[in-house]
């Protein structure tokens, strides 16, 4: 099914699912298979040995992704961050990356922790001010990578404008766009090069699986991450695939209950006294709100907010909400609470996470698709 030809709710439905050529099936068959038979030594039915190479089931997830991203090769993973990881594996040492300074916990942890200490080198900038990603790139920068609306804060990054200055230096663009899912915002659009996502989320949608997917258009650029997604084996399993793809046949209908649940909430914390501050894209009182309005589609699920008082309120106010879980991850139909500092953002350093304004009053939401009074009535409640 064409990318160029079809709206995204048809592409969700029918990308990459035709119905199975031998008994009609609707839904993609889970092929729960390690190997395959070959008709003679090696030679294969189509391209299929080894289900860590290349399974059906995976494959029709990854046209699906593509197909929604606008992109020509997608690449399903075992998790979000091992999807990130094949992007930095990408690299060798005394190669440097410039990366978003508001970014998930689990990001700057790989980075730091690990691809540290096998030469890779990482600079920390405010994106928002693309001069600083100029300023930022040296002769050995092979790679910007970014989130947008960034985690916790929401920042919005203007994509284009990051994608131009990196193309004068040959340097890759690579989006996670987790928060924002491609029925919001398709980085490759704006000119990014590798799009990454934690499946985990929006895209699977159900708290029900963990898994990741990159999106690029670039033939090489592909076969390097098959590389490293065969040859390392961080591979999701085909019942997640087929959780995956039975999910983001409502993707577009779940985003636009969220887009409208989080509004409401937004507005909702915006007039409330013991809430100091709100930070959500579609609030004129944002910073990029402007961007966001042109980058993006619609502005998401996800709410931030800083509570009046000190830790002890906002534990007190965590430990209160019913509807709202207290919960890490994020994107499911059903609402989360969080505290970045101690949960999600725990492994950032301390001083570099007051300096970002991820403190001790922070709180994030991942706004669900239940009923928005009820969702408000229970955040008042706690609250008060």
């Amino acid at each position: 099914m064409g990318n160029d030809k079809y709206k995204f709710g048809t592409l969700a439905i029918h990308a990459g699912q035709a119905p199975d050529p031998k008994y009609g099936a609707i839904n993609v068959p889970i092929y729960q298979t390690s190997t395959y038979v070959q008709k003679s030594p090696g030679q294969f039915f189509e391209n299929y040995d080894y289900s860590r190479v290349n399974n059906p089931t995976r494959e029709a997830l990854e046209k699906n992704i593509a197909a929604l991203e606008g992109g020509r090769r997608g690449l399903a993973f075992s998790s979000g961050l091992s999807a990130i990881a094949a992007i930095f594996q990408q690299l060798k040492a005394g190669d440097h990356i410039v990366l978003c300074d508001d970014v998930y916990g689990g990001t700057y942890r790989l980075l730091n922790m690990f691809f540290k200490k096998f030469g890779l080198e990482f600079t920390v900038v405010d994106m928002t001010e693309p001069e600083n990603v100029k300023k930022a790139i040296r002769d050995n920068t092979k790679l910007v990578f970014l989130e947008t609306p960034t985690n916790p804060l929401l920042k919005i990054i203007d994509i284009r404008r990051i994608s131009e200055v990196t193309r004068e230096r040959g340097v890759l663009v690579a989006v996670d766009n987790t928060f924002a899912t491609p029925y919001l915002q398709r980085p490759l659009e704006f000119g990014a090069d590798i799009v990454a996502h934690s499946t985990t989320k929006y895209l699977a949608g159900h708290s029900d699986l963990v898994g990741g997917m990159l999106v690029v258009n670039d033939d090489k650029l592909a076969e390097g991450l098959h590389l490293a997604q065969y040859a390392i084996g961080a591979v999701p399993g085909v019942m997640d695939c087929y959780l995956t793809l039975r999910s983001t046949k409502t993707l577009h209908l779940r985003m636009d209950r969220h887009c409208r649940n989080a509004e409401a909430v937004a507005n909702f914390l915006a007039e409330h006294p013991k809430v100091e501050k709100v930070l959500y894209p579609g609030l004129e009182s944002h910073p990029q709100h402007s961007l966001a309005k042109e980058q993006m589609s619609n502005y998401g699920g996800m709410v931030s907010f800083y509570i009046k008082g000190t830790l002890a309120d906002a534990r007190r106010f965590l430990e209160r909400t019913r509807i709202f879980s207290l919960a890490e991850s994020l994107g499911g139909v059903e609402s989360l609470v969080e505290h970045p500092a101690i949960m999600t953002h725990a492994s950032v350093p301390e001083d570099q996470r007051n300096a970002l304004g991820i403190s001790d009053t922070l709180i994030r939401l991942s706004v669900g698709v239940e009923d928005s009074e009820d969702l408000i009535s229970d955040l008042k409640e706690a609250l008060e």
